[in-house]
């Protein structure tokens, strides 16, 4: 039975919480200086590498951390969720995705049973299935080859499998498998997305995959019912079944729709849908499209980490050290986001994908006995490939906009055309922020009557070195991600370098340029114009952490994908919540329910908008006046 206590009101907590003022007094660049920390802050597990020196952290930092987590039962909580104790309270489940990827000689139990043969039961099925089809021994209605997938699922039965199919979509061995077929996902209930999916596939050569693990997922159905449509209205109503299959428990619900029951694959209660991915939800669709062999690599990838998370001390472990720094950056330090910065193409669904299982698991106002929490919880996670986000929102990362005392002086007084200023104004101003910094301007003031630019830059930037910390909402904590080798290795004669070192020379110097940053003493150096000074200066002291792999093939992405979600649970066990519910969730689909009555009163009978505030009332009456284009007696599919 978890501890009606939080975590804020042990001791350790406090002391971090002082900590916090010694390391505002730090800048990275001093930090990075000191070799003995920057080398203890690298961690390597089978070939993959994490440098995490450049996070605002001091060793003793670390000792701190660890021993919160001490506090927080780390250990007593990570073995729960291996004993396959019911830590989903809220819901009463076991939290095993890890059973999904454990070798078949595994034991991992729910409720006293072992739970791995029917893992395996259900990955035998897969392969028997999915070669089937592949190999041309299981056709469609008229006898043509089954090549194009159309997986229908929505959030965790979208975003998993989506990014690990974009992953491998370029790894040459994962696209040699590949040859012939095609994959795609259709999971928004917007018709678009149908149109989308459907334009040039062949209701003949044509699998659709429906993943609902109750088979009532209002979107998901939706779009099962519109994919029907599309089978039987050129195949008849007796293709659905060797061109439908299932991912889901409801077999009942499953015959119903039309589907056979045999070619329903399960999964359980105690597999969270953003964790599934390593389920058939996931490992269905990839296993028709690049072979189960393949996909095999990817969950035994999943279990290397596994093991790794289980059983290594905490010192060395990539998960703990990861899920530590955040809980450090967004509880402590007050960062409330975090950028996810692969730098690999192939890697680009795994920021959205990332985003769903934090933000959704650790996205939390109460602990977990239903406490409201006096501390903030969870990261606003977002990401795009590098080099392409550089060229985005990199901008904003890397330059914060001086507090707004120092706008004051520093831009808005630009436009006097002495371009110098009262010494004695701007220590008035300052002084009244910070006192500590008085007697820079008492220095200042016996140059006489005024401060030159270019030491008024100078002065503010050492003042904004301080007042960074209290912007706490410009600063955002990076994870760069990288590989070794490229999927895909392109070099041209008479190159400096090949476009791999080209990529990876931006992942190199980033991290550094967030953490050093430019002042204005070294632009003074470079000669730049005074005017364009405090354009150029960085102030720098933004935490980054560096993952560095050794490739990017199926049993990489598999140990990514794991290390996320092994993190993600370590900052929800030591912030005391449940990461594996989503009642958030579960409020919206109730408000839809009542819309989606009210549009269907209104459309077949023409009453009126009632029981919605003024404001979504007027919105829905005007959403209604207008012609909806389609007739509502007869079946209208989309037109690509």
């Amino acid at each position: 039975m978890a501890s009606a206590s939080l975590i804020s009101d042990t001791e350790p907590w406090k002391d971090l919480k002082e900590h916090v003022n010694e390391i505002n007094k730090t800048h990275l660049r001093d930090l990075l200086n000191d070799v003995e920390r920057s080398q203890s802050m690298m961690v390597e597990n089978d070939g993959i590498i994490l440098d995490y020196s450049r996070q605002r952290a001091r060793l003793d930092t670390i000792d701190k951390l660890f021993k919160l987590a001490e506090a927080a039962q780390l250990r007593q909580k990570i073995d729960r969720m291996y004993n396959g104790e019911h830590i989903n309270s809220t819901e009463n489940r076991s939290v095993l995705h890890i059973a999904l990827r454990a070798p078949r000689d595994k034991i991992f139990y729910s409720d006293g049973k072992n739970v791995v043969p029917d893992v395996w039961n259900v990955l035998d099925k897969i392969k028997d299935f999915s070669e089937r089809v592949r190999n041309g021994s299981w056709v469609g209605a008229t006898g043509k080859a089954l090549k194009d997938v159309v997986a229908i699922g929505i959030g965790g039965s979208f975003l998993g499998p989506l990014f690990v199919h974009t992953a491998l979509q370029t790894d040459p061995e994962a696209a040699e498998c590949a040859k012939g077929r095609q994959l795609q996902f259709l999971a928004n209930v917007d018709p678009v997305d149908v149109a989308r999916n459907i334009k040039g596939l062949n209701p003949e050569t044509t699998l659709v995959v429906v993943v609902s693990k109750t088979f009532t997922t209002a979107e998901t159905m939706l779009n099962a019912r519109t994919m029907r449509e599309w089978i039987s209205s050129a195949l008849g109503p007796q293709a659905v079944a060797k061109h439908m299959v299932a991912v889901s428990t409801n077999l009942v619900l499953v015959e119903k729709f039309g589907i056979d029951p045999a070619n329903a694959f399960a999964f359980w209660d105690w597999v969270g849908g953003r964790y599934s991915v390593c389920s058939a939800v996931g490992v269905l669709p990839l296993s028709l499209q690049y072979g189960f062999p393949t996909v095999e690599k990817f969950l035994n990838g999943a279990s290397n980490i596994d093991t790794h998370f289980h059983s290594t001390p905490f010192e060395k472990n990539l998960p703990v050290l990861l899920g530590l720094l955040s809980v450090w950056n967004a509880t402590f330090l007050g960062y409330p986001a975090r950028a996810i910065l692969p730098y690999s193409q192939s890697l680009e669904k795994f920021a959205p994908h990332i985003q769903q299982v934090s933000m959704e698991s650790n996205g939390k106002g109460v602990s977990i006995d239903g406490i409201p929490l006096p501390f903030e919880t969870g990261e606003i996670d977002f990401g795009e490939p590098g080099t392409n986000g550089q060229h985005s929102f990199y901008q904003l990362i890397h330059q914060i906009l001086f507090p707004d005392c120092l706008l004051r002086f520093c831009l808005g007084d630009l436009l006097l055309p002495s371009l110098t200023f009262p010494a004695h104004q701007i220590s008035r101003l300052i002084s009244d922020q910070i006192e500590e910094f008085a007697v820079y301007f008492q220095i200042a003031s016996y140059m006489g009557s005024t401060i030159p630019l270019p030491v008024l830059w100078w002065f503010s930037y050492k003042v904004s070195e301080i007042l960074v910390v209290a912007t706490f909402g410009r600063v955002i904590p990076c994870d760069f991600i990288g590989a070794i080798r490229s999927q895909q290795p392109v070099y041209l004669k008479g190159e400096v370098v090949s476009n791999h070192d080209e990529l990876m020379s931006n992942f190199f110097a980033q991290p550094d340029a967030l953490a050093y940053g430019k002042t204005p003493e070294q632009l003074l150096l470079e000669n730049v114009a005074a005017h364009l000074i405090p354009h150029k200066t960085f102030s720098g002291n933004r935490p980054s952490l560096s993952l560095l792999l050794p490739s990017l093939n199926a049993y990489n992405i598999g140990q990514l994908l794991a290390i996320y979600e092994h993190r993600i649970a370590v900052e929800g066990f030591i912030w005391g919540i449940n990461s594996f519910d989503q009642w958030g969730v579960e409020l919206g689909k109730v408000l839809a329910s009542q819309v989606r009555k009210q549009l269907h009163v209104s459309r077949t009978k023409g009453e009126p908008v009632q029981g919605f505030n003024v404001s979504t009332t007027t919105l829905l009456t005007k959403y209604l006046e207008a012609e909806p284009g389609i007739p509502f007696d007869t079946t209208v599919l989309p037109k690509v």
